[in-house]
């Protein structure tokens, strides 16, 4: 990881790619809290399911943000 993301550069990212990685480390985050800091490999396509709404949510309020805004 390089220290220009540490302090909070966007390493070159779109605001959508940063809101998209801010999601997914978010729900990384508490799926990691919820099984005890330990990810086994029989609960990955549930984490992979959390994230995917995560993301998907992320993705609906952006929409909805964007439709807001004038042309």
């Amino acid at each position: 990881m390089s220290d220009a993301y540490v302090v909070g550069e966007p390493d070159g990212l779109s605001p959508l790619q940063t809101c998209l990685r801010d999601a997914i480390a978010r729900e990384l985050h508490a799926q990691i809290a919820l099984r005890a800091e330990r990810i086994e490999l029989a609960d990955v396509p549930e984490v992979a399911y959390q994230i995917t709404l995560r993301v998907a949510e992320t993705l609906s309020r952006r929409r909805a943000t964007c439709a807001q805004m004038p042309p």
